[in-house]
């Protein structure tokens, strides 16, 4: 998996009842030609992320077609899935 774009934008609490911060980040993708997403066009991964005194983490995810403006039904493996946080987590202070 190859991260060719993205962009960050910081989620506000206006209630204040969240501890820590919260990001949203659009990253554009590609795939490995082995690989069965690599046949899609315009994929993206849409990703809430959390950054709070215990540390960083992945919310949650969701791959979504740009072109077409609609969510797609993958899951992310393992190493994907660690190579997503550690680049959110090099990341997210350029928001500020």
């Amino acid at each position: 998996m190859n991260i060719k774009e993205y962009t960050i934008e910081e989620i506000k609490d206006p209630t204040g009842i969240l501890t820590g911060k919260r990001y949203e980040y659009f990253l554009t993708v590609e795939f490995d030609e082995e690989d069965e997403l690599a046949v899609e066009d315009h994929l993206q991964i849409k990703v809430l992320f959390s950054v709070d005194d215990n540390g960083s983490r992945i919310l949650n995810y969701h791959f979504y077609n740009s072109l077409e403006n609609k969510y797609l039904d993958y899951g992310l493996e393992e190493d994907e899935l660690e190579q997503i946080q550690a680049f959110c987590k090099e990341h997210y202070l350029e928001e500020n």
